[in-house]
């Protein structure tokens, strides 16, 4: 038995070793340009819709200092997942960081927040296009589930090419959101009237606080990278760079359209239900809601094609290491294609989606689960990160700092985290069974 178990170790790390091996020596594809693309398509996400005029409703004019307090906030959390997907390429992403730190339940756990929570955030996207391309169109909103099906399928089949294939899409969709972003506040622009940021404080500085909580919400989807860290030429020099300019445009897109939103549309910020529309439709007449609608369809493509990239590796990762069935394996290598993964998420997304239609498309359950399952992944990623990097190295200090913004949000997200707990509770099944599966094959006397 002891013949066996030492070829079963063996298995499980030539394994690991294949997977995490250097996209340098496994003939990485992505490069600088691709990169960007994608890091700025899962931060700049649909938050880019709906929270300028949700923040200015909170806040106020104030809720310009939101954006910067966010933006310095979640500096120390990009730049750990650089850090760590630079030195450590791996396909399970943030899971095989903390397998590294903390062990294969903690790991489990983490892959399971990933694969089977934050992809109920699938039908709130589909289900978000949708609304907008029926408010555009002025279609019926009885067809907003056939458009969000129809939104949903088209990034799946790109990532079924292959990452590199969707990593060009990508900078294809991330080159036109930034395009429409300029054109809004270019068009926005000349029209600020500096009357409308007095009062500055109407809500204090609790009406901040909030406006901060939305906003951090808008600046996730760092973890991304961290499962196609891999597919990069040279990880150690393109991610740190793409992580830099991904920080800079999202952080000045989302302050220009913040200063734009409040200083036209003032106290009427959050009074529509898209407060983008109206500042389109305000600063450029009969063009402004159409180029509304191109930002709507851009983001929501954008967004799941991310995402996707990183459910395909993830899954094919975790069935790497025995924490999914091993049939889904294949891909999990740098330069493979995770299909088998990827098509388990698209039943899930379909389940998930499905769901939502029949409450009738109540997308506050699927964000609480969404969300609660992001920030236990940051907390577990943070202390993954504060266990392998060496201390107090400039890396360290900004994990301990992003560590404590974690703790603090993982506090504030009260019962959205109970499907955490329940996964973590199906990842210790997992290891217990396999434990007493152990013993039953160890010989008897």
């Amino acid at each position: 038995m002891r013949v066996g178990g030492a070829r079963q170790t063996l298995r499980v790390t030539e394994a690991t070793t294949q997977t995490t091996t250097p996209a340098t020596a496994a003939g990485g594809r992505l490069g600088l340009v691709q990169g960007v693309a994608l890091y700025v398509a899962a931060v700049l996400g649909t938050g880019l819709l709906v929270l300028p005029g949700l923040t200015a409703q909170v806040a106020g004019p104030a809720s310009v200092l939101a954006v910067v307090a966010v933006i310095v906030l979640v500096i120390p959390l990009a730049a750990t997942f650089a850090t760590l997907s630079a030195r450590y390429p791996d396909p399970g992403g943030v899971a095989g960081y903390v397998r590294r730190a903390l062990g294969d339940t903690a790991a489990r756990a983490t892959g399971y927040w990933f694969y089977f929570g934050t992809v109920a955030g699938f039908p709130v996207l589909a289900l978000l296009g949708g609304e907008y391309i029926c408010a555009i169109a002025g279609i019926d909103r009885a067809a907003v589930p056939l458009l969000g099906l129809a939104i949903v399928v088209p990034p799946f089949l790109i990532n079924l090419l292959g990452v590199r294939i969707a990593g060009w899409v990508q900078f294809g969709l991330t080159g036109l959101l930034i395009g429409i972003v300029v054109f809004v506040v270019t068009a926005a622009f000349p029209a600020i009237d500096a009357a409308r940021f007095e009062p500055f404080l109407p809500h204090g500085w609790a009406g901040v606080g909030t406006a901060i909580s939305l906003f951090v919400w808008a600046f996730s989807g760092w973890e991304v990278g961290t499962h196609i860290s891999g597919e990069f030429r040279d990880p150690r020099r393109i991610i740190p760079i793409a992580t830099a300019i991904a920080l800079v445009i999202t952080g000045v897109a989302y302050l220009l359209l913040q200063v734009v939103t409040v200083g036209v549309l003032g106290a009427a910020a959050g009074a529509g239900p898209v407060a983008l529309l109206t500042l389109a439709d305000a600063v450029a007449p009969g063009i402004g809601p159409s180029a509304v609608g191109a930002v709507a369809g851009i983001v929501v493509l954008g967004v799941l094609n991310a995402y996707l990239a990183a459910f395909g590796k993830l899954g094919a990762s975790l069935a790497v290491h025995g924490d999914l069935p091993r049939a889904l394996a294949p891909g999990a290598e740098a330069g493979g294609v995770p299909r088998r993964a990827l098509l388990v998420t698209f039943a899930m997304a379909l389940s998930y989606f499905g769901l939502a239609v029949l409450m009738g498309g109540d997308m506050q359950p699927f964000i609480l689960v969404h969300t609660g399952n992001m920030v236990a992944i940051y907390t577990a990623g943070m202390i993954a990160a504060l266990v392998l990097l060496p201390r107090r190295t400039v890396g360290w200090w900004t994990a301990l700092a992003a560590a404590v913004l974690s703790v603090g949000l993982l506090l504030l997200a009260g019962l959205s985290l109970v499907p955490v707990g329940v996964l973590a509770l199906a990842a210790v099944a997992v290891t217990a069974w396999r434990r007493a599966r152990a013993r039953r094959s160890r010989p008897t006397a």
